[in-house]
């Protein structure tokens, strides 16, 4: 669903009032405001819009590249909530979790933060960057929940031991693997241009995009004539999983 920015208001799904643990994961690897970084206001938004219906545990979880400390850049980025746990990546207990695709597409068994498995409810929520014509969007998003810890490189950091593999690859495989419920693309800007983010451009765009992760992305990538080659795969994935 698109919605208007300036009257937006998160309306959660009826499980939302059932569930005792909710997380929500944003872009905040970087201390660099919206449209970099998931903005403040729209977790905000999400967090009252919980609270209408529900009393459970809020969880904000995010890991860096770099493999630092993700508190110094929730205190940049004003990710201050009452009544909201804050975690790294980095600090929780890791599970191997198998990918449920007969023929996985990169990557057979994922290491993941257990309190993806303990929680009841999972929202992504990613601003609207295009690089090179391509959509960084809310499934994209999921990949630094992975420990940088067992997929980075002897000679760097970051996920480069999962690129090598082809990224849209591994980014399909999470898909099946991390099982998200719901994806909110935060468009009131877009950010447009190279894997620089000096280099990068702001648009002005005015839009939510609120849906299951798959569809939501597919419907920013529809609307704005974007090329995001995980979709495609995890297209065809699906049939075979039907099947």
């Amino acid at each position: 669903m698109i919605f208007e920015a300036d009257d937006f208001a998160f309306k959660p799904p009826t499980v939302v009032s059932r569930a005792r643990r909710i997380l929500v994961k944003p872009t905040a690897q970087y201390p660099e405001a919206y449209p970099v970084s998931t903005s403040r206001s729209m977790l905000a938004t999400i967090i009252k819009g919980i609270r209408r219906v529900s009393d459970a545990d809020i969880i904000i979880l995010e890991g860096t590249p770099e493999g630092e400390p993700i508190y110094p850049v929730y205190q940049t980025l004003g990710y201050d909530f009452p009544r909201v746990l804050t975690m790294d990546v980095k600090d929780c207990v890791w599970v191997e979790v198998d990918n449920p695709l007969p023929k996985p597409l990169a990557v057979p068994t994922f290491w993941i933060p257990n309190v993806i498995l303990s929680s009841d409810y999972l929202i992504s929520v990613a601003p609207l960057k295009v690089t090179r014509g391509s959509g960084s969007l809310s499934i994209m998003n999921l990949l630094s929940l992975l420990p940088i810890s067992k997929y980075q490189e002897k000679s760097s950091n970051m996920w480069n031991a999962l690129y090598t593999m082809g990224i849209d690859r591994v980014i399909a495989d999470l898909y099946f693997t991390l099982p998200f419920d719901l994806g909110i693309i935060e468009a009131r800007k877009k950010l447009v241009g190279e894997n620089d983010l000096s280099r990068s451009e702001v648009e002005e765009y005015g839009k939510i995009f609120v849906g299951e992760p798959y569809e939501v992305d597919l419907e920013v990538s529809e609307t704005l004539g974007l090329k995001t080659p995980y979709l495609d795969l995890i297209k065809t994935a699906k049939v075979e999983l039907e099947t």
